[in-house]
């Protein structure tokens, strides 16, 4: 399923002085890196939750506060990230133009999974030799084809209905799991189109500078290009690799690149796996010689390493967000890069 709006709230910057840029908020590291990197000899943005804290539960402090209802644009994930902003924004920046990515024209969207329990049903069917069954599940996430990233994106949002059914009373990040999977901007496709997006909405609210903004924009588009390819050539190694993950924020990173995750320990952040998960889990790790576990520097190594005890697998590390990079403009290339660095550890066993 692919968005197609773009919600805007307010009148926008009427009685703004003429060569005053506008101001500007964001809500995580990488969305303000993007937005930094289009408004470079213009302007700088606001951060709202800084790196260290995690976007699904947060405590605004009177400064953030101030820059939500001082500014003239927000762009913001939405809030199937950060639930909790919806409040805020609508109190405190109700006269600004508010940019949701998630909702932008072509931003690729996919749903919630647990891969876990999807490779649990595949391993059920396989034991009782029901391969039409096996087929009815061609719609899910982790069963598509990898040789065609654009074709298989879009087969994965025609199987999102039935998809969302399959998991729903889950809850994931403090939103429902049957939900959409918020952490697009890991798809360096969404950063280009939401690159563009962004320059057009700082155009309209600031026409002096619009020129800057849409060159600075068309730069960054082809740095991340650029970049998407190295990645696709330094990830070779790592597409027949199977690994597991701490929870599942980097489908967006895998579909793009042809990686293939086998399970994550926790279905979010803040949703403690039970024992029977651990020890399906375990058994899966053991059964198909998984050698990868991938923790988050954030969180607590412990659940990952229950899950991988006695199995002989070895923990690396993924950020999703970002949480040891320096806030800027290249803060969202240096994110994918890290992200890069650690399944190459994985492929490489160093």
């Amino acid at each position: 399923m692919i968005r197609f709006s773009l919600y805007v709230i307010g009148a926008g910057l009427a009685g703004q002085a003429a060569a005053e840029a506008p101001k500007v908020a964001t809500d995580i590291a990488p969305v303000h890196s993007l937005v930094a990197r289009v408004m470079d000899g213009v302007g700088s943005p606001d951060l709202i939750i800084p790196p260290g804290a995690s976007p699904h539960s947060n405590a605004m402090r009177p400064s953030q506060a101030r820059a939500l209802q001082s500014a003239d644009v927000v762009f913001w994930v939405g809030e199937e990230l950060t639930p909790w902003m919806a409040k805020p924004l609508s109190a405190l920046s109700e006269d600004a133009q508010l940019v949701t990515l998630l909702d932008t024209d072509g931003t690729v969207l996919y749903g919630f999974r647990d891969v876990t329990e999807e490779v649990h049903e595949e391993d059920h069917h396989d034991d009782h030799d029901d391969h039409a069954k096996h087929d009815d599940h061609s719609d899910h996430d982790d069963h598509d084809d990898h040789d065609g990233h654009d074709d298989h994106a879009e087969d994965k949002h025609e199987g999102h209905d039935d998809h969302e059914e399959g998991h729903s009373g889950h809850d994931d990040h403090g939103h429902d799991h049957d939900g959409i999977d918020p952490h697009a901007w890991l798809d360096p496709e969404n950063a280009r189109v939401w690159i563009q997006v962004i320059a057009e909405s700082l155009a309209t609210a600031d026409p002096e500078n619009a020129q800057q903004y849409r060159d600075n924009a068309q730069a960054a588009d082809a740095e991340l290009a650029g970049l998407q390819d190295d990645i696709a050539a330094d990830l070779s190694g790592m597409q027949a690799r199977s690994f597991i993950t701490f929870h599942d924020a980097f489908q967006y990173f895998e579909k793009r690149f042809g990686l293939e995750t086998s399970g994550s320990v926790s279905l979010g952040d803040a949703s403690a796996p039970g024992p029977a998960r651990l020890a399906a889990l375990q058994e899966k790790v053991t059964e198909d010689q998984i050698v990868c576990a991938f923790a988050e520097p954030q969180y607590d190594t412990r659940l990952v390493k229950t899950a991988i005890e006695g199995t002989g697998a070895a923990i690396y590390h993924l950020d999703p967000i970002g949480v040891a990079l320096n806030p800027g403009a290249d803060q969202y290339t240096d994110l994918l890069r890290a992200l890069v660095d650690g399944y190459q550890a994985c492929a490489n066993g160093s």
